[in-house]
């Protein structure tokens, strides 16, 4: 048992440690969908639609997807590193790209969150909600993420 707990602990310092500024929107991004899908199920139970295994899988498949969007913005940021170092700059950026989605889908997750969580009839401070909707406003604005999605919605 004591050489599990300690390969555990070494993989998790190892892997945080590789992530750097993303481990902590990575592993917030695991809390979130976790705590998402289980009152997402909760609150199924206070609206029309019903639960059933099609949505419980599609649900899967949402999170997997969030999962691989972070994965594309790593990959943009190793792009990014080896563009710079094939000018022969020595600079190396953390995962920027790969950590600005996290963010966002954190927010998201928390918004989903919160809307289950009043769906089932918990009273929440009035601030909450639109405090975490104000924290995606800014991230969206920081980010020019606010544009594209006008951009889109024009087409």
């Amino acid at each position: 048992m004591e050489k599990a707990k300690v390969m555990l602990i070494a993989a998790l310092s190892a892997l945080m440690s590789w992530l750097g500024i993303l481990a902590v929107p990575v592993f917030l991004m695991v809390g979130c969908n976790v705590i998402d899908y289980i009152t997402g199920i909760w609150a199924a139970k206070y609206r029309t639609e019903r639960v059933n295994s099609y949505k419980g899988v599609r649900g899967i498949i949402k999170k997997v997807c969030m999962w691989l969007l972070v994965v594309i913005g790593a990959w943009i940021d190793i792009l990014v590193n080896y563009a710079i170092e094939c000018t022969g700059v020595e600079v190396s950026l953390p995962f920027v790209a790969a950590t600005i989605v996290a963010v966002w889908l954190v927010v998201n997750e928390i918004i989903s969150i919160l809307e289950n969580i009043l769906d089932i009839g918990v009273q929440m401070p009035p601030f909450l909600l639109p405090v975490v909707k104000y924290i995606k406003k800014q991230v969206e604005d920081k980010t020019g993420l606010a544009d594209e999605k006008e951009n889109r919605e024009d087409v």
